[in-house]
């Protein structure tokens, strides 16, 4: 299944200077700029005014190349399945999983089937790049030396963490790297709880508002650095304004003027797997079975161009499809192939259609299309409709199979049967109690125990989550509340210090410190500290030492048990609250005091001074450093239910810990008449080292302190840092 090459150059496609391009086509991209205006303001953050939507997309595109090309150029790298041509050969793997689903003739073709006005969209996507690419001779692109139009459908729905990459590349890897050999997988022992990934969404009602209008809270938890803020504009009705996936031309999440959408990852099970009875053919060909029928597996040729220290090689491979998907791996004999939504050209039409949508049945004729496929929508409009809108992309499934295994792929009763409809999803669409959220927990408490969608109601597969501690801690916030207003939305509710978990694991640890004996050693040991965590109301702070205690205690226990917890196949966190023994708890508690005295030279330090954010440098993936300047960040993990999450951790020579994920960027947005919003992002807007706005909004992203959003033109005036066409 494979075979390798040396190329005796350097491909065309390598790193290097884009091709010049021809008179006519910079005299084309030029008459564009004309036509176009950027206004940053006093963040940095663009302003793209145009006649036609094509005009702004050319502009936003050269804005965002000027704010982070590496960014651009490396999304677009991995969606193409070419990173290895930078990265070098330990992205092969990578490379092919995504050459598995993204196939350019395939995105070729449909890019001509497009309608004219997506067609005109992804061509000024193309030129807004190449534009910026030839008026910066001193930017040198990795693999990308000229866009095309067809590019922008290899990455077309805008998660962090898109449906493919549920393939296991280690288990690909077995299978296409060794001829079909399977290999038993390692499982390792973490070395501290994995950070939660998603996001929030909270939607109000104008009923729970002192304005009597609706708001939205915009918080996804991605990498850092990893979305641009930014508004389009033209005189076709396009007035979007949020958070951009660096290298996309729309808004991923964020608002119009009259409505918002912000999108969290759902818990559905709509990604299935199936055992394959596949036979080999005289001719070397395979079959497999469906039902009494054999059909042919579709063998293809891929190449894999990647970077060596003497210039490009490549490998080639033979990956197979069943009329479900590729195979991915093998399992207990059988070869495994994988179903999934894959739809390039109705996502694309779907990301940018809801940017323009401003009435809710508007939305929901753009969701019609069924294809935001990893993700819930919190949603929430100027006519003050609210509501949660669970996975656009449900498979109508046989409910007897266990869909969350590989299920037999033999049985014709486990072909997907069409997609749930709107009205057939778990949704909560203008609930009686004036709110909806998610925090990527089941869709069963959206609108609290009373008007939320019922369990009982839904096949198994609809949702296969569960609720989560900051679904409690959004439950408890919002549950009979009313009064809030913009800012009140952000600091009593966005950024409400409560961790619920901590509320339940340690008075389990002051009860099991009163329940040991005087005899045991730890109980001398552990006394003061406990004493502190009895008086503690688990919420965080920079100046919090139980903060600290809790942090590093609540780690050490979920490594301390997981290997019982996995046998008895239940979670870490459950056999944390019904199973960990009284001396467990002290042991983990001794540990985690030697642990903060060892690392910081007292176990009494503040929660400001571990938990940090630093930005060094423009690398994707940057080094921390403790002699380096750094921010304290008073909230924490969401792991114990902090809504506003930071996913800190150590790093190799750093004790304090420092964050890469989590709240990445904060907007909170009333509708009426005119559009009311505050927003932050991590860091800063611009990516290059040196910028005025690599770093200027880390005060207040640390602090919960959002700045006023610059929504109306006029809002420009006295806050406009430079206003210019592309190219000048």
């Amino acid at each position: 299944m494979k075979k390798i090459i040396l190329l005796l150059a350097i491909l065309a496609v390598g790193c290097g200077r884009p091709p010049a391009p021809d008179n006519s086509e910079l005299a084309t991209w030029k008459r564009r700029a004309e036509g176009v205006t950027i206004i940053r303001d006093d963040w940095g953050i663009p302003h793209i005014y145009g006649k036609t939507d094509a005009d702004v997309v050319f502009g936003l595109m050269y804005a965002q190349a000027e704010d982070d090309f590496n960014r651009v150029e490396t999304n677009f790298i991995n969606s193409q399945g070419r990173l290895a041509e930078a990265e070098g050969e330990k992205e092969i793997w990578r490379d092919l999983r995504m050459k598995l689903f993204i196939d350019p003739s395939d995105l070729k073709a449909k890019y001509e089937q497009s309608p004219a006005w997506l067609k005109a969209l992804m061509e000024s996507w193309a030129d807004g790049l190449n534009f910026y690419l030839a008026t910066h001779p001193d930017v040198k692109p990795r693999v990308i030396t000229k866009f095309e139009p067809w590019m922008a459908l290899s990455f077309s729905e805008g998660s962090i963490g898109g449906d493919i990459e549920r393939v296991d590349l280690d288990q690909l890897k077995n299978f296409y790297g060794t001829a079909g050999a399977t290999t038993a997988r390692v499982e390792n022992v973490p070395a501290r709880p994995p950070s939660p990934t998603g996001s929030n969404g909270i939607a109000i009602a104008g009923a729970n508002t002192v304005s009597g209008k609706a708001m939205l809270l915009i918080n996804p938890h991605t990498s850092f650095f990893f979305r641009e803020e930014a508004q389009m504009v033209s005189d076709e009705g396009l007035n979007a304004y949020g958070a951009l996936t660096w290298g996309q031309f729309f808004v991923y999440q964020g608002f119009n003027d009259k409505a918002g959408w912000m999108h969290t990852s759902s818990s559905v099970d709509n990604i299935d797997e199936y055992l394959e009875t596949v036979t080999k053919k005289a001719d070397g060909g395979y079959t497999y079975r469906v039902g009494g029928e054999e059909r042919p597996l579709v063998a293809t040729k891929v190449v894999i161009p990647y970077r060596t220290e003497k210039g490009m090689a490549q490998r080639e491979f033979t990956i197979y499809r069943t009329h479900r998907g590729p195979i991915v791996r093998a399992a207990d004999g059988k070869w495994v192939s994988i179903r999934l939504m894959e739809n390039p050209l109705q996502a694309l039409i779907q990301s940018y259609s809801r940017t323009k949508a401003r009435t809710l049945d508007e939305f929901k004729k753009v969701m019609e299309r069924h294809t935001n496929s990893s993700n819930n929508t919190l949603y929430a409009n100027a006519a003050g409709d609210i509501g949660y809108f669970h996975s656009n992309f449900i498979p109508k499934r046989d409910d007897s199979f266990d869909w969350t295994q590989p299920v037999d792929g033999t049985n014709p009763k486990t072909e997907w049967n069409g997609v749930f409809s709107f009205d057939e999803s778990p949704n909560a669409v203008n609930p009686k109690n004036g709110w909806v959220y998610n925090t990527n927990n089941y869709p069963y408490s959206a609108a609290g125990p009373d008007n939320s969608p019922k369990q009982g109601a839904f096949p198994k597969y609809v949702d296969a989550g569960s609720e989560n501690p900051r679904g409690v801690h959004a439950v408890k916030l919002l549950t009979g509340r009313t009064g809030l207003t913009l800012d009140s939305l952000i600091t009593d509710v966005a950024f409400d210090p409560f961790q619920p978990e901590f509320a339940v694991q340690i008075p389990l640890l002051v009860e099991a410190h009163a329940a040991a004996p005087a005899s045991n050693p730890l109980k001398a040991k552990t006394r003061e500290a406990i004493e502190m965590l009895k008086g503690w109301d688990y919420t965080w702070s920079v100046g919090s030492v139980p903060q600290s205690v809790a942090i590093f205690y609540g780690e050490n226990l979920w490594v301390r048990v997981e290997a019982d917890a996995r046998k008895a196949k239940i979670s870490a966190f459950d056999y944390m609250r019904t199973r960990a023994t009284p001396q467990q708890r002290l042991e983990s508690l001794a540990a985690a005091l030697d642990k903060l005295q060892t690392d910081f030279g007292t176990w009494r330090t503040p929660w400001g001074e571990i938990n940090r954010f630093q930005r060094n440098d423009g690398a994707i993936v940057q080094k921390f450093d403790d002699a380096k300047p750094s921010t304290p960040v008073m909230f924490a993990t969401g792991l114990w239910g902090s809504l506003a999450a930071f996913e800190a951790q150590a790093y190799p020579g750093t004790k304090k810990r420092y964050g890469t994920d989590g709240n990445s960027f904060v907007a909170a947005v009333e509708f009426g008449e005119r559009v009311k919003a505050k927003a932050v992002t991590a860091g800063g807007l611009n990516g290059v080292p040196g910028s005025k706005h690599f770093a200027d909004q880390t005060e207040r992203y640390a602090t919960g302190n959002l700045r006023d959003v610059y929504f109306y033109r006029e809002d420009l005036k006295g806050h406009t840092e430079r206003e210019y066409r592309p190219g000048q």
